[in-house]
């Protein structure tokens, strides 16, 4: 198993996608075609073969691993909480609307930094 393991490496996959974004069809595809070591393919489910490939390729999981942009994302919500308080102080219309905007500006900000990971 571990010859057959050292013969393909990660990089020669071709993969156009990470593991995590490919369907269940097209693992078992991969497994069948590009990694023949990983046995039962045809029968397991999306999460037991990105397990298998990974383990596979010594990869480890990154379920916990902390975001780069984490104290950048903390700090545009927290700006978001002020101007949320700053919203309900004001009274003219025009000025709530450019503030919901901008907060609706800065929450698309932290979704783009949060799944750039």
């Amino acid at each position: 198993m571990s010859e057959e393991a050292k013969e393909i490496s990660f990089e020669e996959l071709g993969l156009t996608k990470p593991l995590e974004k490919m369907t269940a069809k097209e693992l078992r595809e991969l497994c069948v075609k590009k990694l023949p070591m990983i046995t039962g393919a045809s029968s397991q489910s999306k999460e037991e073969l990105i397990g298998k490939i990974k383990e596979v390729f010594g990869m480890s999981d990154e379920e916990g691993a902390v975001s780069p942009y984490k104290d950048q994302i903390f700090s545009i919500k927290k700006t978001i909480r002020e101007l949320r308080v700053k919203k309900e102080e004001v009274t003219e219309r025009a000025q709530r609307d450019r503030i919901r905007r901008k907060i609706n500006t800065l929450k698309k900000r932290t979704r783009r930094l949060a799944r750039a990971v």
